[in-house]
């Protein structure tokens, strides 16, 4: 494999990135797209590993709500095996005439008593189904309680809605040349005093060690007082950018990587929020330009914000070779 050996030493070098700086001892990019770590961490004992708590917070919405159906189905067969070993004659008012009905009978009673509805037709003799009974109309008291505070949760958490473009592009910009991406609000979460800071990694050859450098990537513009639209992060290539004087080979020998770190503060949740993402050097499309994002109304009367137009472009020539 290719390695880089030159690189921009009037670049700022970025010592607070907190990652390594040693190629030998990482693997692939150092962030997802979805801005998680890209991290397999190994030598957690399992209950450390076990976070249900953040698990249950920060899955979608879709797998949270398949959990707690499942969760939910999987608690009443539990107590329905229960019942069926306690003995079926021990639950009045059932009526099955084999063992299927029997288990769906069961089944149902302790659905009913897990929501503590209870509708009255089966009831519970003897002090073990009694017993049990009990003790399941209690856990169904502290798992709706819990399941009622982790919904609340998940709605209050503070978070940043917001949308990357696919793909960073180089693309003219003022008479020479410029990598850019742009990102925008998906929800009426709008935010203030927003603060955008970009690194960016890159494998090189420093002393004939290979080596893993962090250098601060300048923006055109990396504050905004709000944050209603799409807004395209501009880096431009000149003589203190790390991308100075190397090409399209040298970016990808140096397994480049732009690291995003968006900050702002959430009106509606009256908090700061933070995001992040990353660019691999796949991920960059050289000779192209945005395409808007947004126009005005038939009446001119307001703008129109096409989300999905937020990875569209056009390609365009280069000025300079890449």
């Amino acid at each position: 494999m290719a390695i880089l050996k030159k690189f921009n030493r009037k670049a700022k070098v970025d010592n607070e990135s907190g990652l390594s700086t040693n190629s030998a001892l990482s693997g692939g990019r150092f962030f997802n797209k979805n801005g998680n770590p890209n991290l397999d961490v190994r030598g957690m004992r399992f209950l450390e590993r076990l976070n249900i708590y953040h698990a249950l917070l920060s899955m979608s919405r879709w797998k949270f709500l398949f959990v707690i159906v499942c969760f939910f189905i999987g608690i009443n067969f539990f107590f329905a095996l229960v019942y069926l070993l306690v003995g079926i004659d021990h639950l009045n008012g059932m009526i099955a005439s084999n063992m299927a009905e029997k288990f769906g009978e069961a089944f149902f009673f302790s659905a009913q008593t897990f929501t503590t509805v209870g509708y009255g037709r089966i009831s519970p003799i003897g002090f073990a189904a009694s017993f049990v009974a009990a003790f399941e109309a209690l856990s169904g008291l502290l798992c709706f309680a819990l399941t009622t505070g982790l919904v609340y949760g998940r709605f209050a958490r503070p978070r940043a809605y917001i949308r990357y473009s696919k793909n960073a592009l180089f693309a003219p910009f003022r008479d020479g040349v410029a990598l850019m991406f742009r990102m925008v609000p998906y929800t009426k979460n709008f935010l203030v005093n927003v603060e955008v800071k970009i690194s960016v990694a890159m494998r090189v050859m420093d002393d004939d060690v290979l080596k893993t450098k962090f250098f601060n990537l300048p923006l055109d513009i990396s504050r905004a007082t709000t944050m209603v639209s799409n807004w395209t992060l501009v880096h431009i290539i000149n003589e203190e950018s790390p991308l100075f004087g190397l090409n399209k080979e040298d970016i990808k020998n140096a397994q480049t990587e732009l690291l995003i770190f968006v900050n702002g503060f959430d009106e509606s949740f009256s908090n700061t929020v933070i995001s992040r993402t990353s660019y691999s050097y796949e991920d960059f499309v050289y000779g192209a330009k945005f395409i808007p994002m947004f126009h005005p109304n038939a009446e001119n009367t307001s703008t129109v914000l096409h989300l999905d137009k937020l990875d569209e472009f056009t390609n365009i020539e280069l000025p300079v070779l890449f």
